[in-house]
């Protein structure tokens, strides 16, 4: 289980160009593409020997993983979970109307920012537990603009899904300087990247947990839920 795996120390980071949002409209849902800050060094194309990475910053979200074999037997399961927070201010509009409507609290993933986060994160032998929850906080450091609903279909997996567009306008935009960048990188470490047979890699299932409580911070959430885990199991009762 997450709670199993979190005590356990089995703690990771997953990786991700960003994440998608949708707000809810009179015409529809309108998807948003949310990712980290990009400098210009990291728009810039890599000289031949420069041996620090200067690409895409990608995000990097706080989960827990876990490796299991069936109780009927068979291949071993990986699984990762992403764990989820309230949004930040920056992002909570975008659900604003779904939150007035009580369809729920809005999320996004808790990232991780900067080195010595994801250093805490990962050290289960330094960091315990208790600390390390510490670090899952909502984050106001992400940017985010407006996307075609050609992301909306699964089977869509090209850089048209985080090309910004401009809402209202019948047509999508023609892409500007800095919109062609961000596509040429994405296109481009596509089509760089050595394509591995699925078979060659371990079959990862993934889900989100959430615990939305507006009035507690999340380490406080993930505190009490910790404390719980922890409680011994009640005995059963003799018939």
């Amino acid at each position: 289980s997450p709670q199993g795996a979190l005590l356990k120390g089995k703690r990771c980071v997953v990786l991700a160009d960003g994440f998608y949002e949708w707000q809810q409209q009179s015409g529809g849902k309108q998807p948003y593409f949310i990712y980290f800050p990009q400098t210009k060094d990291a728009m810039d194309k890599e000289t031949e020997g420069d041996e620090e990475w200067k690409g895409w910053r990608l995000l990097t979200m706080a989960g827990i993983f876990d490796c299991w074999e069936p109780p009927s037997g068979g291949e071993m399961l990986y699984t990762y979970t992403i764990i989820t927070v309230d949004a930040s201010k920056d992002v909570s509009f975008i659900h604003h109307r779904q939150v007035r409507a009580g369809k729920g609290v809005a999320g996004m993933p808790a990232i991780l920012d900067g080195d010595e986060a994801i250093r805490k994160w990962l050290d289960f032998a330094e960091v315990p537990t208790q600390e390390a929850v510490k670090l899952i906080q909502p984050t106001d450091n992400v940017v985010f603009h407006p996307v075609s609903t050609f992301v909306n279909n699964i089977r869509n997996n090209a850089p048209e899904c985080v090309a910004p567009i401009e809402l209202g306008a019948k047509k999508e935009v023609k892409a500007t300087p800095s919109n062609k960048v961000m596509l040429g990188w994405l296109k481009s470490s596509q089509e760089g990247s050595p394509q591995k047979k699925e078979n060659d890699l371990p079959k990862w299932t993934s889900q989100f947990i959430h615990n939305p409580s507006p009035k507690k911070t999340s380490a406080d959430v993930l505190q009490q839920w910790l404390g719980k885990q922890e409680q011994p199991a009640a005995k059963k009762r003799k018939a």
